[in-house]
Formats: structure tokens, C-alpha cells, sequence
């Protein structure tokens, strides 16, 4: 059941997209990939995820999983081959999770979305997105990876603080 189809309808803009493929290819998952244009959706992508329309989309088998994380937990929980991208411990998992929703729910996108809705102009929201970094950078200390050794669940949503540096360097300078 396992190996059977997988296929990923992403943009290659995406960095939600991008999370996906990294795990896929973390755990040496063969899979298909589909190219969607952001601006035009194609029918299929509007079929697998009616409620957002959004990519990410995860089909294994013929059954479609949505969202970043939850496809990420997915893959993670389905295939054993490769780098486990949670840890089996329990309390190791919780923080990752929580270090994740800091990423991508709470305190970062918020900040990133008020500063590019503020087209760069909202003062706070540099603040605070500094704020958020700083507090990754200081978990990861002198660590190769939030979980010391090996690449993670973190690491692997963690790429899109490089694509929001850039994006408010970007406008710094504009």
C-alpha cells in the first residue's frame, strides 16, 4: 500500500510545497509532480482542495490530504524508510510542534503578513518578526539542526525564514 501512487500538486514558488517535496525525498519517496499556477488553478487542484485551493495537495493512492503539516505528519507516520522527521518521544514531538506553530501560525506569519500588507511600511511587524528569529536563532545555538543531528520537522518549516529574510531585505531597499 505504501509505495503505491503519490503525487504533489505544488508551485514552485510555494515554500509550503517545497516542504513537502524535502520530506518525500528525506524519506526516498518516488513520487509525481504536478505544476500549478497560482493565479490559474487548474481544476484538478480545486477538486482535491474545494475548501482553500491552495498547494500544497498530497494525493497517495487516490486520497487527498491537505494542509503543510498535516502532510508532512503523513509522511512521516507512513513511510519508515529514511530520517524520521518527528521523533518517537513524545515530549521531543510537543516541541516541535510548538516551535512549528511559532513558524508558521502564531507570532511569524502573523508579523510577515502585517508587513507585507503594510507594503513594507509597518514598523512593528519588522520588530517583531526580528524578535521571532532571534528566538529561533537562539534555540538553535550552535546545533546543525533544531534537533541537534538530524534534520527535522522544524528544519524543514524553518525554510521559509531565509524567503522572509530576503523578502524584508528586498524591501528595505526599495
Amino acid at each position: 500500500m505504501v509505495n503505491q501512487e503519490v503525487k504533489v500538486y505544488g508551485a514552485q514558488e510555494s515554500p509550503f510545497s517545497k516542504r513537502v517535496e524535502i520530506a518525500l525525498k528525506l524519506k526516498g519517496v518516488e513520487y509525481e509532480y504536478v505544476e500549478e499556477d497560482l493565479l490559474m488553478k487548474s481544476p484538478e487542484l480545486l477538486k482535491y482542495n474545494p475548501i482553500h485551493g491552495k498547494v500544497p495537495v498530497f494525493l497517495h493512492n487516490g486520497r487527498t490530504i491537505a494542509e503543510p503539516l498535516v502532510i508532512l505528519e503523513y509522511i512521516d507516520e507512513t513511510w519508515e524508510s529514511g530520517i524520521s522527521i518527528l521523533s518517537k518521544d513524545p515530549q521531543e514531538r510537543a516541541t516541535s510542534r510548538f516551535w512549528t506553530k511559532l513558524i508558521d501560525d502564531d507570532k511569524l506569519f502573523g508579523a510577515v503578513w502585517k508587513f507585507v500588507k503594510s507594503h513594507g511600511k509597518d514598523q512593528d511587524a519588522i520588530v517583531e518578526i526580528g524578535e521571532v528569529l532571534n528566538m529561533l536563532e537562539n534555540e538553535l545555538k550552535d546545533k546543525k539542526f533544531f534537533r541537534g543531528e538530524s534534520i527535522g520537522l522544524v528544519d524543514i518549516v524553518a525554510n521559509i525564514v531565509k524567503i522572509i529574510q530576503n523578502y524584508i531585505n528586498g524591501s528595505k531597499s526599495t
